[in-house]
């Protein structure tokens, strides 16, 4: 009889969770019940399983509402009727549209109205109207008595009890941005309409009880069909599913012989490759997954045509097919990759590849995909962002009222009731209940599903701001259903790679294949490269940590390198692995092996589990389980699976294979402590691979050329340092920077030979559209020649053309800051007060005199010379473009060594040292004490570590950016040297004297 049911995903309006709202029904004694979240199909196939679970019926629906008014409900009799309510709020917000204030015909899915919108002699055969419980005493007497076949009970459900009508409020506050006092109850729903006893509402509509008759009616009448599987993706790419085997089987064979003929046809290693190429497409066909990998291939060939770049990572590197048809540059065979760790018969759950491109490229390819597969068959999957942490305690704290310092006061310090406001426990109680809550729909990284029949049957869709729809489920809904989806992600450091090759084809007319993988890895100077640890700007190997973990390694290969991209995660380094990994690395002759399969399968990494294969490997070889099952019990493990009584049953299977086996019990409990702890934090060898592959791309551009790779990595706006430090790189690498320039530079820094103009996008305050404007009138009629000539071209409000005069834009006039200022003040006509005189000099109003007079007075009129252009540069770049320590007095020098680079010649002395800020890391002592790890580039533009120890952090803190004086002991770890500071003061910006903003 409940036709009206909310979960939580009614966002910020339910408070039930879906097995909740199931497993309280059932506990009520109602057999069936309709869930209608308010615009939102999420849970819909998650709670038709809870209701399964508990033997209660659940049919799928929705509440359609606009505006926070209920225009009607939908229940869907079977899946086409299904497909019609999510088809119709689908398409009000594919195309922008308010729902209709009638539900439009239904052929297989019922509409509830809440209240009478047209006479009920015209509803039609689906169409009823609702009678709430407090309604029920208005129909003595009314005309609806002579259509009681036409209404039904209607009680909606929110919450379950008085505090989950509380709990009600407050989300409701929440999405109000409003005072909980400030709630009207049009905002809110009745603190009637929760989940009730069946004999309780039975008892509201004692005198009409057709109603409750005519609700189980309608609920009878409906069928929850949603058929789970893998089914419901595109089953073909051809049409057929032999011709996609034959197609597939063709790429990978052809694929084979171009990756591998250098191998010669006649070596076993070449014959390794095509016996695994077969055995992988049987496992493929077998597993009905021909059409993905035909997909997936489609994708990368629009890409490779428009071209893209892109990288193939994840778990489906694993795959010689994937290889082969050039999904991935990851050989498999080079690094005894295992196909079954990405797809084997026991695993239920559906594969995914990663496929990389340039964040100004992705959109591109999933617009393809869109066109190509048909939008009604394609999506973007969801992810809910949930309530959780210190963000639930701020909104709480908000609709309560409470000032921002008392709030502040609770996130801080928790666990402290004495210094809270009195209604602080109030709000870490219900915090605690909206823990995990959804809070709104945003999108997925990437993943993209491909459904055979049209996606309305399975979801409804909502359009994101981009434009293209997404699911109302999110992954994990969608595995559980059944769909595999095609992560197509971005990253800056394709667009890194991108650009380069493009400036290098611009600035030196050369053309850089840098697909050819083998050639670059091999590559002496490459290696050199990274053995140095010279990698700034590199994919996923240029933060401080990563830099000291390849100078410790003296990493120069890739296999070493694809382990040092996995060990630098924070679960191995936190759980001493990684520093057992170096210790071995360097000493491979003291290495114990637990036994002797540890050596013959990890010997590539000195016994140490660094991949989660390496999970898969140990209890292959060791206990003897097939891969496939070892891939099962990794994926329980990892926490990627639930336990259930597989994990149960593997475990058992385990210890017995051991004693059949003849391993010592401790021998085999041991090995299985060592695999069921690692495998929590384990990475994917196949994803450290291919970030190792990218990470030599960037390598063997910025070995080559690095001020072509600088300047792409500064257009791209993505690393892990601040535009500022690339620049200061470029400066290293050879680059003659220059502040922008009206007649050279553009929106983006450009390079000409080894002149780096910086983008007008640097200059805070200055407008994206007047860049453009600029650039546009100089393409159309030349350099610009003087100032005055400038303002005659370019229609600029003042305040732009003040931004360009302050950081020396119009330095090739020979004129100073103040010459240009005077004239602009006398040429300067703003925008909109054009007047038209005969006098040959136009007139300028006195407010512009005085902006020109309040220049001259101010800091920014220093006397010419680079400090005047440092203070400049410092106020609107945000960085001097002359070395930091260029500003500072020369006493500021005095005791100091100036080489940061050959501080490791210089261990176990203490020294005195200049340097300036680039970043830190503070980390917790195992007493729960405040230390940090500094960062900084010292006086010969090199990279200098530091360590600051608690009691020292505690008397010489960081202040911020600027130059620092340290003074410390020089220690080394495995070779890799830094300064443990005992000292420290703050020197700022020496005589520029201008605060960063």
């Amino acid at each position: 009889m409940l036709l009206n049911a909310h979960t939580y995903y009614s966002l910020r309006y339910g408070t039930l969770p879906p097995s909740a709202l199931a497993e309280r029904a059932a506990q009520l004694g109602y057999t069936a019940i309709a869930l209608t979240d308010i615009n939102n199909t999420s849970c819909t196939y998650e709670f038709v399983r809870c209701c399964e679970n508990v033997g209660v019926k659940a049919v799928a629906g929705l509440e359609f509402r606009q505006e926070g008014r209920c225009l009607y409900i939908g229940l869907a009799r079977n899946r086409e009727g299904l497909r019609e309510l999510n088809q119709l709020l689908s398409e009000a917000s594919l195309e922008g549209q308010a729902l209709p204030e009638l539900a439009p015909p239904m052929q297989h899915a019922y509409i509830i109205y809440p209240r009478l919108l047209k006479p009920i002699q015209e509803f039609r055969e689906e169409e009823f109207l609702g009678i709430r419980p407090e309604h029920v005493a208005r129909l003595f007497g009314h005309e609806l008595l002579n259509h009681q076949n036409k209404l039904v009970a209607l009680s909606p459900v929110f919450f379950a009890d008085n505090e989950g009508f509380e709990l009600h409020r407050l989300l409701r506050a929440i999405d109000r941005n409003i005072l909980l006092s400030k709630l009207s109850h049009q905002q809110t729903a009745k603190a009637s309409e929760r989940l009730m006893p069946p004999e309780q509402l039975r008892a509201f509509y004692k005198t009409q009880p057709y109603l409750i008759d005519n609700a189980e009616r309608l609920l009878q009448g409906c069928t929850a069909d949603f058929r789970p599987g893998l089914h419901l993706n595109r089953q073909t790419f051809t049409g057929s599913k032999d011709g996609d085997y034959k197609l597939l089987e063709k790429l990978a064979l052809n694929g084979c012989e171009r990756r591998y003929a250098h191998l010669g046809a006649r070596t076993t290693a070449y014959r390794d490759a095509l016996e695994r190429v077969g055995r992988e497409l049987e496992v493929i066909r077998q597993q009905d997954f021909c059409a993905y990998f035909l997909i997936t291939w489609d994708i990368v060939r629009y890409a490779a045509s428009a071209g893209y770049h892109h990288v193939g990572r994840g778990s489906g590197a694993n795959s010689i097919v994937a290889y082969c048809l050039r999904i991935t540059d990851v050989d498999p065979m080079e690094l005894g990759l295992y196909f079954e760790r990405f797809i084997n018969p026991h695993r239920t759950s559906p594969p995914d590849f990663d496929i990389d491109f340039s964040w100004d490229e992705r959109d591109d390819v999933t617009d393809y995909i869109f066109k190509r597969y048909g939008r009604d068959y394609t999506a973007l999957l969801a992810t809910y962002s949930t309530f959780k942490g210190r963000s639930i305690i701020r909104e709480l704290g908000k609709v309560y009222g409470l000032p921002k310092g008392e709030i502040d006061k609770i996130v801080a310090s928790p666990f402290e009731p004495e210094v809270h406001h009195e209604l602080a426990g109030k709000i870490m109680h219900y915090g605690r209940k909206l823990e995990g809550f959804p809070n709104h729909l945003s999108i997925h990284a990437g993943g993209i599903v491909i459904s055979e029949a049209p996606i309305y049957y399975h979801t409804a869709l909502q359009l994101m701001p981009k434009g293209f729809p997404v699911t109302h489920f999110d992954m994990n809904h969608g595995e559980d259903l059944g769909f595999h989806k095609f992560d197509v992600l971005s990253q800056r450091g394709l667009g890194h790679i991108k650009d380069t090759v493009e400036l290098i084809r611009r600035n030196q007319g050369q053309a850089v294949d840098i697909h050819d993988i083998p050639h670059i890895k091999a590559d002496e100077r490459v290696k050199a490269q990274l053995r140095s640890g010279d990698c700034m700007g590199c994919f996923y190997i240029e933060s401080p940590a990563m830099r000291g973990l390849l100078k410790k390694l003296g990493c120069d290969n890739y296999v070493h390198l694809v382990a040092a991209s996995s060990i630098i995660r924070p679960g191995v380094a936190k759980s001493g692995m990684m520093k057992e990994y170096i210790r071995r690395f360097h000493h491979p002759h003291r290495v114990e092996y637990l036994h002797p399969v540890f050596e013959a399968q990890l010997g590539e990494t000195f016994g140490v589990m660094v991949y989660q294969e390496d999970v898969m490997k140990i209890v292959h070889h060791f206990a003897g389980l097939g891969l496939d099952e070892s891939d099962v019990l990794r994926r329980i493990m990892s926490g990627k699976k639930s336990k259930g009584d597989t994990f149960e049953r593997l475990r058992r299977k385990y210890f017995e294979h051991c004693r059949a086996r003849g391993h010592p019990e401790e021998l085999a409990r041991e090995v299985w402590r060592q695999v069921e702890s690692f495998s929590g934090y384990s990475f994917c060898k196949a994803h450290s691979a291919s970030f190792a592959v990218e990470s030599f791309q960037s390598l063997y551009l910025k070995a080559y050329y690095p001020l072509e790779f600088i300047v792409a990595v500064i257009n791209n706006f993505g690393g892990f340092y601040r535009a500022e430090y690339y620049f200061h790189e470029a400066r290293r690498c050879g680059g003659q920077l220059h502040a922008p320039c009206i007649n050279h530079s553009q929106h983006l820094t450009t390079l000409e030979g080894e002149d780096i103009y910086i983008g007008f996008v640097h200059l805070h305050q200055m407008e994206q559209q007047a860049a453009h404007r600029i650039v546009y009138q100089r393409a159309q009629g030349g350099p610009y020649r003087s100032l005055s000539d400038f303002l005659n071209r370019v229609d600029l409000g003042k305040e732009q053309v003040d931004l360009l005069i302050r950081i020396g834009a119009f330095r090739f006039t020979g004129q100073t800051r103040q010459e240009l200022m005077w004239e602009r003040v006398a040429l300067f006509q703003p925008p909109g007060q054009r007047r038209h005189s005969m006098s040959l000099f136009p007139e300028e109003d006195e407010h512009v005199e005085g902006i020109a007079r309040q220049f001259l007075s101010s800091g920014a009129a220093v006397a010419p010379g680079p400090l005047a252009d440092a203070t400049a540069e410092l106020e609107l770049l945000g960085f001097p473009l002359c070395l930091p320590f260029d500003l500072l007095d020369k006493q500021a020098f005095t005791d100091t060594i100036s080489q940061s680079a050959r501080l490791g010649e210089l261990e176990g002395r203490v020294v005195r040292i200049l340097g300036y800020y680039v970043c830190k890391k503070e980390v917790r002592t195992t007493k729960g004490k405040l230390m940090a790890f500094g960062c900084w580039i010292g006086q010969d533009g090199h990279f200098f570590d530091t360590v600051h120890f608690p009691p020292v952090l505690k008397r010489s803190p960081f202040r911020g950016k600027g130059v620092y004086k340290m003074e410390g002991k020089v220690v080394k770890e495995f070779g890799f040297p830094s300064l443990e500071v005992t000292r420290m003061s703050f020197l700022g910006w020496g005589n520029a004297g201008v605060p960063h903003r």
